[in-house]
């Protein structure tokens, strides 16, 4: 067997333009063009380059990508303060503040600062519990680009085991939750767990979110399985490889995602979704 690759750069590009389309029918009806705003602290590389993606993205689709590019050494009440002015901004329908921020900054309160309406990441408690209790409105971006992903390829879910190797809150713990809606049984792998390649092997959709490289070897997954490679990890050569041992999963699964240009690109797909969603659903009156 012979995994078919699931090309995460091309259903993206397919979201953006349902999101541009979406953008212009705004405008086209005398209202304005959705915003987001975009906070980098510091100078961090990574950071930087994430940050650079997403405002070239807004600008593709026509949202408009307010930028706020602030000094390392920003205080925390200043950050706090220019969140406070951004919630209260009728011309902004997302916020989001590029993590991590450089020391001694402290992300939680900031990202609980935010207004749920603008919370475009998907972070605040009150985003994450109406996902908990089955009401979704702004998703997390991660998890729910990966089920565009999964029905991209027509994924059955009810009936399937779909285990997540990673309890972050960003990724595994509101994957389960995803899967979860979708009537899938779900075990979650996370650092203390045992004989991970057994879980691994009982996966008929496998979730790869653990920032480790090669964690999964390749003949621990499931013939016939789905498995979808969160991990983005650097190699000494500067090569970019996932958490799955690419070559052999790939031999025993029957879709994969390839790292990069797999889940990475619908990350930032969702993001635009869901600030075109907070502008159309949640602030109709601004």
């Amino acid at each position: 067997m012979t995994a078919e690759l699931i090309d995460g750069k091309k259903i993206a590009a397919q979201v953006r333009e349902e999101v541009a389309l979406g953008v212009q029918t705004r405008i086209e009806q005398g209202l304005r063009a959705p915003g987001l705003a975009v906070v980098l602290v510091g100078e961090d590389p990574a950071s930087q380059v994430y940050v650079g993606n997403k405002r070239k993205a807004c600008g593709k689709v026509g949202i408009v990508s307010l930028s706020y590019d602030l000094p390392a050494d920003t205080s925390q009440e200043a950050l706090e303060t220019l969140v406070d002015e951004l919630n209260e901004n009728p011309a902004i329908d997302g916020i989001l503040v590029q993590l991590p921020l450089p020391e001694p900054l402290d992300a939680d309160p900031i990202l609980l600062k935010i207004r749920p309406d603008k919370d475009v990441d998907g972070f605040h408690p009150y985003n994450v519990g109406r996902l908990a209790q089955r009401r979704p409105e702004l998703r997390p971006c991660t998890p729910a680009g990966i089920i565009t992903l999964l029905d991209s390829i027509g994924t059955p879910y009810k009936g399937q085991h779909a285990v997540i190797v990673g309890a972050s809150n960003i990724v595994g713990r509101p994957m389960a939750m995803e899967l979860l809606l979708r009537g899938a049984t779900i075990t979650i792998a996370h650092r203390f767990t045992e004989n991970l390649a057994r879980f691994v092997s009982e996966a008929d959709i496998l979730i790869a979110a653990a920032g480790k490289p090669g964690l999964i070897k390749g003949d621990w997954i499931k013939p016939g399985a789905t498995v979808i490679d969160v991990g983005i990890n650097r190699t000494e050569d500067g090569k970019l490889i996932g958490d799955v041992e690419f070559d052999k999963a790939a031999e025993r699964a029957a879709y994969i995602t390839p790292v990069p240009g797999g889940v990475g690109p619908m990350t930032i797909a969702t993001l635009l979704q869901n600030t075109l969603y907070a502008a159309n659903e949640l602030h109709q009156d601004q």
